[in-house]
């Protein structure tokens, strides 16, 4: 039986895509022509592989059945058929999406950027911020590496930690948490601002109190490090940063780090990618330079 490889190329994008357009816009065809390939995979396959349910395409069971086993023979024969060569940095032309928190941009960037560019002059760096809800980037390749402190949700999704920070409660200057021994009990009973995309009004920072049966009063979640880190320095707010990442926000900020009265675990700092990557020597390149850089804060080399 003669296999067309264009027909596994087609299935893998449309079994990923879940959309005739979606998959016709990954392969840069028409959707017209994607419809018709989608034809052929169904005389091929004896099923209908993508069914509409209202206004969406749902794949049929058999076609989740194959999904992975049809992307890893995609993505086998694109290694096949890749050509093995030594990486040239000065030449590679290529704009990488890095994806962060925003403490993370703000203390990586620069120092990331200048080595990109000393290294690789022809590479551009497009930065993101992290979105309000867990998405799907990384999978559908809009996104090349993620920084934050994530762990791998997804069986295809490859991580490594690259660096630990503990947490300091950042107060302004004269705030009167900074007078005398900070306990566990001063600490709750100052008011309190969250960091988080979601809008969270508890974190670990809870458990531990609760632990020791306090609790404390939290006013606002702030959406970014930036925004909560004003907050404390316009007021008597405080709120609970890592030492390292934020060293250089708080300096500027004029705010005291104060030890954080509690035993909580230090923040984990994770490097995400797809494993379409693995192997990429360009992206293994990069991975390696945010690695070196991101230990090197949390040793606090400036």
């Amino acid at each position: 039986m003669h296999v067309d490889m264009n027909l596994l190329t087609a299935l893998d994008a449309l079994l990923e895509e879940r959309s005739v357009s979606a998959a016709a816009a990954r392969l840069h065809l028409s959707q017209p022509a994607m419809s018709r390939t989608l034809g052929r995979i169904r005389d091929a396959t004896g099923d209908p592989i993508l069914v509409r349910t209202g206004r969406t395409m749902t794949l049929t069971p058999r076609a989740l059945a194959l999904r992975q086993e049809v992307h890893a023979l995609v993505q086998r024969a694109h290694a096949v058929f890749a050509p093995e060569r030594a990486l040239d940095l000065e030449k590679l032309e290529r704009t990488f999406t890095v994806r962060c928190h925003d403490a993370l941009t703000t203390a990586l960037g620069t120092r990331l950027l200048f080595a990109v560019q000393e290294q690789a002059p022809h590479v551009k760096l497009r930065l993101l911020a992290e979105p309000a809800g867990d998405t799907d980037e990384l999978r559908h390749g809009r996104v090349d590496l993620e920084i934050g402190a994530t762990e791998p949700a997804l069986p295809e999704i490859r991580g490594e930690s690259i660096g630990e920070d503990r947490l300091v409660v950042a107060v302004r200057q004269g705030h009167p948490l900074a007078r005398g021994r900070l306990t566990a009990r001063r600490y709750a009973e100052a008011l309190h601002v969250t960091v988080s995309r979601r809008g969270r009004l508890r974190d670990r920072i809870d458990d531990a109190l609760e632990s020791q049966g306090l609790r404390r009063r939290v006013v606002a979640a702030a959406p970014t490090t930036a925004a909560a880190a004003h907050f404390a320095r316009e007021s008597d707010l405080v709120v609970a940063l890592p030492a390292r990442v934020c060293g250089p926000m708080l300096r500027a900020l004029h705010l005291s780090a104060l030890p954080l009265p509690l035993d909580v675990p230090e923040v984990r700092i994770v490097q995400l990618w797809h494993q379409r990557f693995e192997s990429d020597k360009a992206h293994a390149w990069l991975r390696g330079l945010t690695r070196e850089i991101v230990q090197a804060i949390c040793r606090g080399e400036a």
